[in-house]
């Protein structure tokens, strides 16, 4: 995957608020009234403090102590306003991403994402588009808030003097620009390495679930738990340099403020003893500039916190962008089924060669055996089909027309794929079954599964087709998975039915159940079984042997 710029990617992410821009301006006005309105309290009390020293004031004793609970009650709403407004864009722009994401997925399988590790793809999905939550609730409207509010406080504090406005403007862009721009800096990569090492530890975990019999089994336990204590307590040093930065951020930004604090009071006191400004304007712009650090205090912790969100939304708009192996064909005219052919195909993965000049032909309602040692194609050959790899050269067809322009709907109407593993959702028999044929009947799903050889196993459950199977059939043998996903192929009912060692968990009594339905199906289909047993094969009218 391209690798982008830091830079590239937060225009990227903050383009995507453009449908929501009505909503940002909503909640960059909220915050900034808001921030102003917390601000202004101490200055009203600087102002009560000189009524009661008897100087001449525009607000009268009565309008400060009425303005005070007001400030103090809208300054609530207002707050309560902006984050909510923050939030419903932060959440509303989540699912759109999400949506971007599965969209992107649902195009990049499966060539794409063959050996890509599933616990990385869990994390991306999960914990670094939720980590964008932070971005768009946290950092757009603040960094707006603070340019807005900051703006609005120099000029105030400027109208006492120019100096004073100069140095509040210093004082803002060191805490605000200057500090998270050193401590991003001084970062470097750490986000990107922390957010790549979490979905490699994901990934680890999940295998490690998942491999919980066999560790148990070969009494590996303490080998995977000291690997996973590895990998662990280097992602923890790494978090904890990330929090040390962010720790060193905050002492940074307090000390900078207390220091501009004392320069504002000593300027002050400077201008005061030259005449040049009253005690009025020695107290009041002090009180301003020391209230007023709320927004840039936020904006002073992004040198930490942007750098785990844009490692995240890298991630994210990498695998947005990711270009499919191949593309839904659309606007082609029908095909109906009258055979299927590879001629002179030539494909390889990455620089391994599979097949080289590679001529086959699947005529139709005949069953045709593919047989040879493993890696040497059989797969491979069924995927062209299907279209789910481009070829390298040479030509695939079903009647008598390149896959490449056949409607991809039209194709997976006509072909009909069951892999080697049987993937069952967690859901019920019959509802890992009609996936074949989303509208089917429950009497069309008990004949795929009497041809299946699994319609009486199902029976003797407690509950029937209704049975749960559990995450990944995790309930069901290896063989019963299989029959599961031979009803789901049967119950499609293509003319054209790719099988890949469809029978190899089968015992030989439901293997010659299944191959007497694949005989009967084949009067009126094309059937492609690729085996390894010599017993499969022998129902095959025509025999492929891979060299």
């Amino acid at each position: 995957m391209k690798k982008q710029s830091k830079l590239r990617v937060l225009l990227r992410m903050i383009r995507l608020v453009k449908p929501l821009t009505g909503f940002m301006a909503l909640a960059v006005l909220m915050g900034t009234l808001g921030f102003l309105c917390a601000q202004f309290i101490p200055i009203l009390g600087g102002f009560a403090v000189l009524h009661g020293l008897h100087f001449d004031l525009p607000l009268s004793v009565r309008a400060v102590w009425v303005l005070l609970p007001v400030l103090a009650l809208v300054r609530a709403v207002l707050r309560y306003t902006e984050q909510r407004t923050n939030h419903y864009i932060a959440f509303t722009l989540l699912a759109i991403i999400r949506d971007k994401v599965f969209r992107a997925l649902r195009v990049l399988c499966p060539a794409k994402l063959e050996g890509r590790d599933k616990g990385d793809l869990i994390s991306l999905i999960t914990s670094d588009v939720e980590l964008l939550e932070v971005f768009y609730a946290h950092t757009i409207s603040p960094i707006c808030i603070a340019f807005c509010t900051q703006t609005v406080m120099c000029l105030f504090i400027g109208s006492f003097h120019w100096s004073m406005g100069l140095l509040a403007l210093a004082a803002y862009l060191c805490v605000g620009a200057a500090l998270p721009l050193l401590i991003s800096k001084r970062s470097g990569n750490l986000g990107d390495v922390l957010r790549g090492q979490s979905g490699a530890l994901a990934a680890y975990m999940l295998e490690n679930i998942r491999g919980l019999d066999e560790t148990i089994q070969f009494d590996a336990g303490e080998e995977r738990l000291h690997t996973l204590t590895e990998k662990t307590v280097e992602l923890s040093a790494r978090q904890g340099k990330l929090n040390k930065l962010t720790g060193t951020n905050l002492a940074l930004a307090n000390t900078m403020i207390l220091l501009f604090d004392l320069a504002m009071a000593a300027l002050g006191m400077l201008l005061y003893a030259r005449g040049t400004v009253g005690f009025d304007g020695l107290l009041i712009p002090l009180l301003a500039l020391m209230s007023s650090f709320g927004p840039v205090t936020a904006l002073a912790n992004l040198g930490t916190t942007l750098q785990s969100t844009v490692a995240s939304g890298a991630r994210v708009l990498a695998v947005i962008d990711e270009q499919p192996e191949t593309r839904d064909v659309t606007g082609q005219s029908p095909v109906a089924f009258d055979g299927a052919a590879c001629e002179n195909v030539t494909f390889g993965y990455a620089h391994e060669p599979i097949l080289e000049n590679f001529s086959a032909s699947f005529p139709k309602n005949r069953i045709v055996g593919v047989v040879g040692k493993s890696g040497c194609g059989k797969s491979t050959m069924l995927k062209l089909l299907m279209r789910f790899w481009q070829t390298d050269g040479g030509r695939v067809s079903v009647s008598g027309r390149d896959v490449n322009k056949i409607n991809t709907a039209d194709l997976r109407v006509i072909e009909s794929y069951m892999t080697q593993e049987t993937h069952l959702f967690k859901d019920t028999i019959a509802g890992n079954i009609r996936i074949g044929k989303l509208d089917a009947t429950q009497e069309e799903i008990e004949q795929a599964c009497k041809k299946a050889a699994v319609h009486d196993f199902i029976l003797t459950l407690p509950q029937g087709y209704d049975t749960e199977v559990g995450e990944l059939g995790e309930t069901l043998s290896g063989g019963e998975r299989q029959r599961l996903g031979l009803a789901r192929a049967f119950l499609h009912d293509a003319p054209l039915m790719l099988l890949d060692e469809a029978t190899s968990n089968l015992d030989s009594l439901n293997e010659a159940v299944i191959l007497k339905s694949l005989k009967e199906e084949a009067k009126d289909k094309t059937v492609v079984l690729v085996s390894h047993r010599k017993s499969t094969v022998r129902i095959a009218d025509d025999v492929i042997a891979f060299s």
